[in-house]
C-alpha cells in the first residue's frame, strides 16, 4: 500500500490520534480547512457507510485540486438523502443526473469545462452500484473508453437500497435482499451473476483504477488525491456497508468494512493503465463466518440449521481473491 499507515498510540477519533503527527502527515478529515463537502443535516441512516465514503472522497478530491471541483450525482440513495428538495447538504457546485447517465453528463461537464479553457476545474462523477453497475453501465463504458477527464467513484453497498433493498449487479452470491429472498435450496443471491466493475475497468486500460472501503481513510484519500493527478478516465470504487440494507448495526459500517478487505472477499488494489501496482495486504486472515455472521442478510446461513456448504463456498471465493491478487504476501 503506497500510503504510509500511522500508528496511534491514543485511542478514539481519527482527530484525536492526529495530535501526534506533524501536520503534512495529518489526514484532510482531520483538517480544520477541510470542506465538509457533504454537511451535516443531511438524512441518511444513522451509520451509513456511503455518506462516510462521500465525504471522505470528495473532502480529499477538493483538496486535490484546490477546491476546483464539480460533482455530478446520479439518482440513488446520495442524491436523495443529501437534497430533499428544497434543502441540500452539499458544500460544493453539484449537479444531479438521471440514474443511469452520471457518467455522460459528468463527460459533458468536463468538455464544457475545456471548451471554456477551464483546464484548473475539475470533474467528478459519483453513483451507488446500482447506478454503477448496472443503469449506468453502458455511460461508464463509453466513459472509459474514450478517456474523457473525468473521476468516477462508486459507492459500492451492494444492492439498490434508495428503492427498497432489491439485488443489484454488485450483490454477492447468498446475500438476501428483497428480490433474492432466503428460501429453498439456495437461498439468497445466486453464486456466479453480477459483474466485477473495477475488473472490467481495468480491461478497459484506463489511466487510474482502485479500490478503497471506508475502515482505511488514509488509502481512500490518497487513492482519490493520486487519481487527480492524472487526465483521463479514472474509477475508484469504494466498499461502503449499509446497516438497513445488510440488516447490521449502525456501530458496526467500519468494522464490517474492515474485515471485507481481512477476509480476503474485497481486495484492496491500485492499476494504472491496466496494470496492477499494488495491493493492500491483509493483516491476519479472518475467517468468513467472522463478515457474514454480523450481518442479518445471511442470518439464514446460521442457527439452527448452519448451511455450512455455502459458507465454504464463499469461503472459496475469499481464497481465490487471496490468491489472485497476492494478499497474503509482503506489503
Amino acid at each position: 500500500m503506497p500510503v504510509q499507515p500511522i500508528k496511534f498510540y491514543q485511542t478514539g477519533s481519527f482527530v484525536v490520534g492526529n495530535r501526534l503527527l506533524e501536520p503534512e502527515q495529518t489526514s484532510v478529515q482531520a483538517s480544520t480547512e477541510r470542506t465538509n463537502s457533504l454537511n451535516s443535516g443531511h438524512r441518511a441512516c444513522r451509520g451509513c457507510g456511503e455518506a462516510l465514503g462521500a465525504r471522505y472522497a470528495l473532502d480529499a478530491a477538493m483538496r486535490a485540486t484546490a477546491n476546483q471541483l464539480i460533482a455530478v450525482n446520479a439518482t440513488g440513495c446520495l442524491e436523495v438523502f443529501s437534497t430533499p428538495y428544497p434543502e441540500t447538504s452539499w458544500r460544493i457546485p453539484w449537479l444531479h443526473s438521471l440514474f443511469g447517465n452520471a457518467p455522460a453528463v459528468a463527460t459533458g461537464v468536463a468538455a464544457a469545462m475545456k471548451a471554456k479553457g477551464r483546464t484548473d476545474v475539475r470533474v467528478v462523477g459519483q453513483g451507488g452500484d446500482g447506478g454503477t453497475v448496472d443503469i449506468g453501465f453502458a455511460c461508464l463504458s463509453g466513459m472509459f473508453e474514450r478517456n474523457d477527464d473525468v473521476l468516477y467513484l462508486c459507492y459500492d453497498n451492494e444492492a439498490y437500497m434508495n428503492t427498497g433493498v432489491q439485488r443489484s449487479g454488485a450483490t454477492p452470491p447468498a446475500a438476501r435482499t428483497t428480490t433474492t429472498p432466503a428460501v429453498g435450496p439456495d437461498p439468497g443471491n445466486v453464486f456466479g451473476q453480477g459483474k466485477n466493475l473495477p475488473a472490467i475497468a481495468l480491461a478497459h486500460e484506463i489511466p487510474y483504477v482502485a479500490t478503497a472501503t471506508v475502515a482505511e481513510l488514509r488509502d481512500l484519500e490518497y487513492k482519490v488525491r493520486r487519481a487527480m493527478d492524472f487526465r483521463g478516465a479514472r474509477y475508484i470504487h469504494i466498499f461502503v456497508p449499509c446497516p438497513l440494507g445488510w440488516d447490521s448495526a449502525s456501530r458496526d459500517t467500519v468494522r464490517i468494512a474492515r474485515l471485507a478487505k481481512e477476509t480476503g472477499l474485497f481486495p484492496v488494489f491500485e492499476a494504472e493503465h491496466g496494470e496492477i501496482i499494488s495491493t493492500s495486504k491483509i493483516r491476519r486472515q479472518l475467517p468468513v463466518e467472522d463478515y457474514l455472521s454480523i450481518q442479518g442478510r445471511y442470518a439464514h446461513l446460521f442457527g439452527k440449521n448452519p448451511r455450512t456448504d455455502i459458507i465454504a463456498r464463499i469461503q472459496g471465493i475469499a481464497e481465490r481473491n487471496i490468491r489472485k491478487f497476492d494478499l497474503l504476501g509482503e506489503p
